[in-house]
């Protein structure tokens, strides 16, 4: 009886397996397939940057005075635009200057002509006291000839006499100390009114220097790389505000490069100064460049100010010149943190797991076998194999058992 069930399941087994081989034959044709490669397995982070210049001349916005306003764009180069020296890079609103040049001229005129008239005025009235100080000392002066020729006049008239001449006395020393009195006064005046004009002067003069400082020209030639607007998170644009000696535009020195990136906290022990670095820009992502890790932050940062996500900013020296490589281009970084030589590996996809268990889809003459494996190191696209699978044999990248079930599905 046993006989018979050993019978029976050894003819199901073949039969299921003519099926399934049969069934790989026709879905191998759909099978993505990889080769079992042996070589340097290389241990790496990948990590998204941005390109920096090492050595830039940064164009800033004007330092002006409160008095003229917020500084707002009205004209800004294009972003990558090769500049020559002296070209104007950047413009700045420069209604409210010129407001406040009108403003100071129209006041300027205003205060010249009172400044003549207060002269004149001034003349006018000196004239005036100078004429009663000469008239109040000839009075004088009679009361006291009249007083020297009375002396055989009675005592009472002569006593009437001195009264007068001492009241001439007073009148004279009154009149002497009103002039010197409205003299300080215009002098004051005249002083007050100068200052003010003066000071009318210097802000025309501030203005007009403000008026020239609104229009920034590069300072050598290069290529014109817009900062970033933290307020917006874009470039500066057309329309935007910005407070005095705020970075705008810089001119980079394009012969000396760097990336910068941030490592998260989990993998950043595994980053050291002098590390190999792969750099492929977005842009161009057809182009690879090589270069090295300079710098490694000691000190985490908030990733934004919305997260509280830790991470540590990185520098990356970047061996190459290409003129294609500019200052702002977003760069995928493959930092190789180590490298085993002579080892047997395959695609990440490749690899199946099972409980605790690792296995492959092996390609076979018939089909494919189901091949249990014991794996090492890995990487973001990689896995080695320890054991189970030698080099230039072929694996599936997905199940073909699946494959097998779709296929059975269409029909």
């Amino acid at each position: 009886m046993n006989r018979i069930k050993l019978t029976k399941a050894l003819a199901a087994l073949l039969l299921m397996s003519s099926v399934l081989g049969a069934c790989d034959k026709k879905a191998a044709q759909q099978v993505p397939e990889a080769n079992v490669e042996q070589g340097t397995f290389y241990i790496d982070i990948y990590e998204e940057g941005e390109i920096e210049a090492i050595n830039s001349i940064n164009i800033s916005s004007p330092n002006i005075p409160w008095r003229f306003g917020n500084l707002k764009i009205s004209n800004i180069v294009t972003d990558g635009a090769e500049v020559k020296k002296g070209d104007t890079v950047i413009t700045f609103d420069p209604s409210e200057v010129r407001k406040a040049i009108l403003d100071y001229e129209d006041r300027l005129i205003v205060s010249n002509a009172e400044l003549e008239k207060m002269l004149a005025q001034n003349e006018l009235t000196m004239e005036e006291l100078n004429a009663d100080y000469e008239v109040t000392r000839i009075s004088h002066e009679i009361t006291r000839m009249q007083l020297e020729s009375a002396a055989h006049e009675s005592e009472i008239k002569r006593r009437e006499i001195q009264l007068n001449l001492d009241k001439a006395e007073i009148s004279l020393n009154r009149a002497k100390e009103q002039i010197e009195n409205r003299r300080k006064i215009q002098i004051e005046e005249v002083k007050q009114k100068r200052l003010s004009i003066r000071q009318d002067e210097e802000r025309l003069e501030e203005a007009h220097e403000t008026l020239n400082k609104l229009f920034v020209i590069a300072p050598a030639p290069g290529i014109a790389i817009i900062s970033r607007n933290w307020s917006t998170n874009s470039k500066f644009q057309l329309g935007d505000q910005c407070w005095s000696s705020q970075q705008l535009i810089q001119l980079p020195d394009l012969s000396t490069l760097k990336a910068k990136v941030s490592i998260n906290e989990v993998d950043i022990a595994k980053v050291t100064k002098g590390l190999k670095v792969e750099i492929r820009p977005d842009a161009f992502s057809d182009s690879t460049f090589t270069g090295y890790v300079s710098t490694v932050a000691n000190l985490a940062q908030n990733k934004d100010n919305k997260s509280n996500i830790k991470i540590f900013p990185v520098e990356i020296i970047i061996n190459e010149y290409n003129k294609n490589l500019l200052p702002g281009l977003t760069v995928s970084c493959r930092i190789i943190v180590d490298e085993i030589p002579n080892v047997v590996y395959i695609p990440l996809e490749a690899l199946h797991t099972e409980s605790d268990k690792s296995y492959v889809y092996k390609k076979t003459v018939g089909g494919y076998d189901k091949v249990e494996v014991q794996t090492g190191y890995t990487n973001s696209d990689y896995v080695i194999i320890e054991s189970g699978l030698d080099k230039g044999d072929k694996v599936a990248l997905i199940d073909p058992t699946q494959v097998v079930k779709e296929e059975e599905k269409k029909k």
